[in-house]
């Protein structure tokens, strides 16, 4: 009888998460210090009273933000699926919030399921620091950065590469060939975002790649050079990863997501100051 109840109560259940991830050493769990995962993990544990696992889209490295991780777990509970978001936000850290849940069939898989995932990387390009900005950008102000320049860098990774060039020490991947769906560069003054879309991203992938455009973008290294690098694998050339805290996951895709665009397409909010034509400003 009490097994037949128990299925009954089994259920999946996706989480869309927000995240700041400035105290939080990357997503996944690991011993001696503190994740995304683990504190999910302990809250949705402390609600029914025996361990469960999180399944993650994917992972991001220690200071790297998410607008909209995607997760599922499975569960014995009485709480639907839909009410799962307020009782998490209940037991989370101020810098975790789940924004919306749904139950999902249990062949759904929050990573093998997805489609795609997007990262946002902002840098912040004015000469003086902004305290309300840091948190979330690099603050680059040694040359001026040309959005073209970077935008045709991009360009050229479109398609199946092996980006072995731009990934990290350590990886436990099986090979480093990349489907890249899109990519964009953009001005938002004093702000330069560039977004890149794939199917899955190499360990340290976009903190490598965004190091390289910057340097494209300032004219220290040209367009011939950039291409060259990273399709002869010339991963000694790669110096400098970008910071962490200027990356956020902006989304991931699916076929089938019970959630709707508002919950998760693009929830990372994007600095808006003014730009003085003038230094004289009337009070």
């Amino acid at each position: 009888m009490s097994e037949c109840r128990n299925s009954q109560l089994s259920q999946r259940v996706a989480l869309v998460i927000q995240y700041l991830g400035t105290h939080f050493h990357g997503w996944q769990r690991q011993p001696h210090h503190i994740s995304v995962q683990e504190e999910i993990e302990k809250a949705i544990s402390t609600i029914v009273g025996e361990a469960v696992t999180l399944h993650g889209a994917g992972r991001t490295d220690s200071g790297v933000h998410a607008a909209a991780m995607v997760a599922h777990f499975n569960v014995n509970s009485r709480i639907p699926g839909h009410r799962w978001a307020n009782v998490l936000n209940s037991y989370l850290p101020q810098d975790i919030l789940v924004r919306a849940s749904a139950n999902v069939d249990q062949e759904w898989h929050a990573r093998f399921s997805a489609t795609y995932r997007r990262y946002r990387y902002t840098l912040y390009t004015q000469a003086r620091p902004n305290l309300f900005a840091r948190p979330l950008s690099w603050h680059y102000y040694h040359y001026p950065l040309d959005e073209n320049l970077i935008q045709a860098a991009l360009d050229t990774l479109v398609g199946y590469h092996d980006l072995g060039a731009f990934q990290r020490a350590g990886s436990k991947r099986a090979h480093s060939w990349v489907n890249v769906q899109d990519v964009q560069c953009y001005r938002n003054d004093p702000f330069v975002h560039i977004e890149i879309q794939a199917n899955g991203f190499l360990y340290g992938m976009v903190r490598l790649l965004v190091g390289m455009l910057v340097e494209v973008g300032s004219g220290e290294r040209s367009l011939a050079s950039f291409t060259d690098i990273w399709k002869n694998q010339r991963r000694q050339e790669v110096r400098y990863a970008a910071p962490a805290q200027g990356l956020c996951l902006l989304r991931v895709g699916y076929e089938n997501f019970p959630f709707p665009p508002e919950i998760w397409f693009d929830t990372q909010p994007k600095f808006l100051l003014p730009t003085y034509i003038s230094e004289e400003i009337t009070v």
